[in-house]
């Protein structure tokens, strides 16, 4: 899992190859009559093993590039793709943009970012591309590493959804006719493995994984495959609860979800829509006074870093909750006017976002906050679509382990939580101290006051 700084580039174009290519479609779409236009050029390329029970299932090359535009004839808007970057294939593609902006209605709202929004250069470099030159065979090793630990803990560890290693680089380039310019490259790495325990004709299935985007921070395959392998063994044996109201904990890699619904929430699109259960929300309290969310899209690494949205707007860190208030929405330029409020800079979704509080976590992580809850249910996988954006109500299949003592007793299975996610986050007691990053999104495991759990 060596980073190579000094390996053959995975990209056929260099960054000054890119910025060309959009400043020509700015220059074709000028000559073929759009008063504005944006465009990116990306390409990428990849690696992806798959193998079950210590056999290669799949092994997969990826290899893409593209280009986009966006023309505006007034507030007329079209868009285009292609995957072909010859001059003439570009050309066609602005023509065939201004085509369909030619036939579609006006929308008072359309148009590029304000020029005092955009994020002028040079932009900081945010360490988001690490060359990870894995062969074929070395990933495939990595693979039935993994899968070979898992096995390795336990007998009852009779079968395998399989283990995945890839390696992904990308970079792009966009450009727009007010005079922003910039991109760069990026990278993503991932190994995953999905151990099944069996004990007589029960089965059990779980599964972790390392993701980053320098290879050098992966976890080791044994590590992963072990602790994938405990988790399985762990739910074996599960038993079924009767209905009743308790405090839950949702495990960090699940509480992520909760920050998710939160975006959603307050994101522009849902808001001038009137689709969102936190609707004029701004500067009410919906959370404790002790929680924020902050949005950092400068992290160094992080999934989540950029110096700039979408659009090329600049972005900024920020508490989107503050003192257990909202403290500010996710817009884009076009959410942002619908709502007669600026842009946030997040055109294309939330960047690194961190649920934290005031008050130290309970002590010795998990298993403080076990103690802090006492009795209930810590809840580690959650199933279905069970969540309404529109109400807030919350149902979702979950499995868990129930609580009592502080301590864990035994698996759990086949029940529902229920409550509404207004309830929820006001019922936020507390943060674990076993912080976890999933995607753009870090918290602990979250502690909510209660909740309804339909058993059989």
């Amino acid at each position: 899992m060596k980073t190579t700084h000094s390996a053959p580039s995975p990209f056929f174009y260099d960054a000054a190859g890119l910025a060309a290519l959009n400043q020509k479609m700015l220059q074709m779409a000028r000559d073929l009559g759009a008063t504005d236009a944006a465009t990116e050029v990306s390409e990428s390329s990849g690696l992806s093993v798959t193998v079950r029970m210590g056999a290669l299932e799949t092994l997969e090359h990826t290899r893409d590039r593209g280009a986009s535009v966006t023309v505006y004839l007034g507030q007329r808007r079209g868009h285009a793709t292609t995957s072909d970057l010859s001059d003439t294939a570009l050309r066609d593609a602005v023509q065939k943009a201004l085509d369909i902006a030619k036939y579609t209605a006006e929308d008072p709202y359309a148009g590029l970012p304000e020029e005092a929004d955009l994020a002028r250069g040079p932009h900081p470099s945010l360490d988001l591309f690490h060359t990870w030159q894995v062969t074929p065979e070395q990933a495939t090793d990595m693979a039935k590493e993994a899968e070979a630990a898992a096995r390795a803990v336990d007998r009852r560890i009779r079968n395998s959804d399989g283990a995945s290693v890839s390696a992904s680089h990308g970079q792009f380039c966009s450009a727009n006719s007010r005079g922003f310019l910039g991109g760069y490259p990026y990278s993503r790495h991932f190994l995953s493995v999905a151990p099944i325990a069996q004990e007589k004709s029960a089965m059990q299935r779980d599964d972790w994984y390392t993701t980053s985007r320098n290879p050098s921070e992966l976890a080791a395959p044994a590590e992963i495959g072990a602790y994938a392998a405990k988790r399985a063994l762990s739910r074996l044996n599960a038993r079924r609860l009767e209905t009743q109201q308790i405090p839950v904990i949702f495990e960090a890699p699940i509480a992520v979800g909760l920050i998710g619904s939160l975006v959603q929430a307050l994101s522009g699109s849902a808001l001038y829509r009137k689709a969102s259960f936190l609707l004029d929300s701004m500067g009410k309290e919906i959370f404790f006074k002790d929680i924020s969310l902050v949005e950092d899209p400068f992290l160094p690494g992080a999934s989540g870093s950029t110096p700039f949205d979408d659009e090329g707007v600049r972005v900024q860190r920020r508490k989107v909750i503050d003192a257990g208030r909202v403290a500010g929405y996710f817009l884009s330029s076009y959410s942002a006017r619908k709502l007669g409020l600026p842009t946030t800079g997040n055109a294309g979704g939330s960047h690194n976002l961190e649920l934290a509080s005031r008050k130290n976590p309970p002590a010795g992580g998990l298993e403080g906050l076990l103690r802090l809850m006492g009795r209930g249910i810590l809840v580690t996988e959650v199933m279905g679509q069970g969540v309404n954006p529109i109400t807030g109500d919350y149902s979702r299949g979950a499995f868990g382990y129930w609580v009592d003592q502080g301590q864990i007793q035994y698996p759990v299975e086949e029940f529902t939580i229920a409550g509404n996610l207004k309830d929820m986050y006001r019922g936020l007691v507390a943060i674990g101290g076993d912080t976890l990053t999933r995607g753009n999104k870090t918290t602990g495991s979250l502690l909510v006051d209660r909740m309804t759990i339909a058993g059989c």
